[in-house]
């Protein structure tokens, strides 16, 4: 990896973060860019934290085993980004900073008894499905309540907010509706007691429409590192 052609790649990201914010009069300060790094080699990831980047969003927890592993470098904030299967929670409880696809109880189940079982503690975003495509993961909206109440029970899971992915589409209208939409169930959420300061929402195509309903980070991967 050309790290010269990375730090113009993240400069220009963060320009564009910059300017999407200030076309709606938000503070550049309040949004985060997430740097996915999922398929993307170790030499890649090196060459980011020689630019002081140390968190990263990865699909598979098979690939942040590797990674950590050939990389030991404790400082590093694995962010899993991707739909989590129960049996991977051991290996997320050990190396996970967060997770940001929690999106059913007994994933909620499976990692809160590894977590206490070393006496960790996890950040999780809960994944919503606001897309149409039956490919997309996510809890259902009308379901976000019920299961904020339910999550009280994980004390080693320390809820931040709320995660989506948008439809794939051309239609600017389309993928802003989802981003609203998560915005506003955050809003009903919070009105009903619950603190849900994060909206992980918006990647490479779309992040400005994010940025324009309300997104604090934005999982940003093409955009930095290139076509996978």
């Amino acid at each position: 990896m050309d790290t010269a052609q990375l730090a113009a790649n993240w400069a220009a990201v963060l320009g564009r973060v910059d300017e999407a914010c200030r076309a709606v009069k938000r503070n550049p300060a309040d949004v985060t860019v997430l740097p996915v790094s999922k398929t993307f080699g170790v030499d890649v990831i090196r060459a980011a934290m020689s630019m002081g980047l140390r968190r990263f969003g990865e699909n598979k927890v098979q690939e942040i085993k590797e990674k950590a592993e050939a990389l030991g470098d404790d400082t590093i904030e694995w962010v899993v980004i991707g739909h989590l299967q129960t049996n991977k929670a051991k290996d997320v409880a050990r190396l996970a900073s967060e997770v940001q696809s929690l999106d059913r109880l007994e994933l909620a189940d499976a990692l809160h008894r590894r977590l206490e079982s070393i006496g960790r503690r996890l950040s999780v975003l809960v994944q919503v499905k606001t897309a149409k495509e039956e490919s997309k993961y996510g809890l259902p909206g009308a379901e976000l309540p019920a299961f904020l109440d339910q999550l009280h029970a994980y004390p080693t899971l320390r809820v931040r907010g709320l995660m989506t992915m948008a439809t794939l589409s051309e239609d600017p209208d389309e993928v802003r509706a989802c981003f609203r939409q998560l915005r506003e169930l955050r809003d009903q959420c919070e009105a009903k007691g619950h603190v849900l300061p994060r909206l992980s929402m918006g990647m490479s195509g779309d992040f400005p429409l994010a940025i324009a309903e309300g997104a604090t980070e934005v999982r940003v991967g093409t955009a930095v590192f290139g076509k996978r």
